[in-house]
């Protein structure tokens, strides 16, 4: 990527990507191992739903063993799976908005510290990190704000699935972490079931935004900075220095 050159700094655009290509990989590993989950929930609710059936009397408890062990083993993947995509998505969020800033410096609300700390607020990293990236997405349209911001609605899509697949996978956790008799123990393998088809669709939308954003970076590294269509007041000037 070329370098920008701005006020008082100069600032070199680095390419997004490499670490895209990665984080859409993870994610994809994320959507294998919901789906393998999936599997392993069905499977483990059809063999305690049948064993339950006559009170016991069809019980197998071997093949109960081994369905809540691959239940189990599916869970653990999906931990897995999803520590390393936050990891990689964390580093590639930190990279587009850093050449956001060179970009735009005026098409954001918070500093760009905030791509990494706006995740770790409590009750704050419900919007927070939307905010971020809509000034990501902001400063990353092609033409800058010279032209309307690109639609933002693969933005609002998967940000709108993130926090319903969070909500919910602690809502169905909860269910079935709770659960007692037989009804209540079927119902929670539903939830968490349900929990994991949203999760899948979470992915999906992560990896369209991923590959969305990467590319308007790429576009809009070849128009070079944004400069503002009406010159900055110089007490706005002075105040952005010293801030």
């Amino acid at each position: 990527m070329p370098t920008a050159t701005g006020p008082q700094t100069t600032r070199s655009l680095r390419s997004p990507v490499g670490l895209g290509k990665a984080v859409c990989v993870l994610l994809g590993s994320v959507a294998v191992a919901d789906v393998l989950a999936l599997g392993a929930g069905l499977h483990a609710r059809q063999v305690f739903g049948d064993g339950m059936a006559d009170g016991f009397l069809t019980y197998d408890e071997a093949a109960w063993d081994r369905a809540d062990m691959l239940y189990r083993a599916s869970g653990s993947l999906q931990v897995l799976t999803f520590l390393a995509t936050v990891v990689v998505f964390l580093v590639w969020f930190r990279r587009v908005r850093q050449n956001a800033e060179v970009f735009d410096a005026y098409a954001h609300s918070m500093r760009p510290g905030w791509a990494i700390g706006a995740w770790f607020v409590p009750v704050g990293a419900l919007w927070l990190p939307h905010r971020v990236a809509s000034g990501i997405w902001t400063a990353s349209s092609p033409g800058g704000s010279n032209r309307p911001p690109t639609p933002r609605g693969l933005l609002h899509a998967w940000w709108a699935a993130l926090l319903c697949s969070e909500v919910f996978s602690r809502y169905a956790e909860q269910v079935y972490s709770d659960a007692e008799d037989r009804d209540e123990i079927l119902s929670g393998f539903d939830q968490v079931m349900a929990s994991d088809a949203l999760d899948i669709a979470a992915a999906v939308l992560a990896i369209l935004f991923v590959r969305r954003l990467t590319a308007m970076q790429g576009e809009r590294a070849e128009e070079g900075p944004t400069r503002p269509a009406s010159p900055i007041p110089a007490e706005r000037a002075d105040w952005r220095r010293a801030h």
